[in-house]
């Protein structure tokens, strides 16, 4: 297996693949979600900015995507940009034959697996931060598992989870319904999981101090030892 850091503007991914030719690939995937996006924004400024769902047909995949996913989570198009590039690059992997593939964009992942793949979870300043993780077995369809936090990153949040996980197989809905639960759930008040459409998302697993809840399918957590800050993958922009 190949692992090779991308980073370009915003986008800061790591991608796995079998062959360096995938992952010139999932760069070029990413590459040209990326422009087919700012292209679109130059002209519709406010799809850049707006916290609020906005309904957008334009014809452009990454656009409509993200838009589609912010309009059934309740969020703005943007809370889906990371899963939405992830699953570009991941698609275009595809495209060309792999199956195996992933594109982790600062937290927001898009899978495509033969096999099984641990995925572990980063979660600020929580006791369980790099101790827990997931083992996600094959599958041929491409999946989304984004994850949200109020403690890490620089991501724009409203609430005080440590990480909320969203599994699905559509990665830009991940993207959004994390954003959407981190920036209300709490221990005292899981009311936003009942707006969670099942045929979206597939399971949430939420972390907050010592506190863990689990909603959906979830795949069982897996003690991970000795986590590698440096699989992490984020930056300061």
């Amino acid at each position: 297996m190949i692992r090779r850091r991308f980073h370009l503007r915003e986008t800061i991914a790591t991608i796995l693949a079998d062959d360096e030719s995938h992952i010139a690939t999932a760069r070029e995937g990413i590459i040209t979600a990326r422009q087919e996006l700012e292209h679109y924004a130059a002209g519709d400024p406010f799809f850049l900015s707006t916290l609020e769902p906005y309904p957008v047909s334009s014809g452009i995949t990454i656009v409509d995507r993200m838009a589609e996913a912010g309009m059934a989570a309740g969020v703005g198009p943007m809370a889906a940009v990371a899963g939405a590039i992830a699953w570009a690059g991941v698609e275009a992997m595809q495209a060309a034959g792999a199956v195996f593939g992933i594109v982790d964009n600062g937290g927001d992942i898009a899978l495509l697996s033969d096999r099984d793949v641990t995925v572990g979870i980063h979660a600020g300043t929580s006791p369980l931060s790099d101790r827990m993780g997931f083992v996600i077995g094959p599958d041929p369809a491409i999946r989304g598992i984004c994850t949200s936090s109020a403690t890490v990153g620089h991501s724009l949040s409203f609430g005080s989870a440590d990480s909320v996980t969203v599994f699905s197989h559509n990665p830009a809905c991940a993207d959004a319904w994390a954003t959407a639960i981190c920036n209300t759930i709490s221990p005292e008040d899981t009311s936003v999981l009942g707006l969670v459409d099942p045929d979206d998302v597939d399971g949430v697993f939420v972390i907050i101090g010592s506190w863990v809840y689990r909603w959906g399918r979830v795949p069982d957590p897996v003690r991970v030892s000795g986590g590698r800050h440096d699989l992490i993958t984020g930056g300061l922009l």
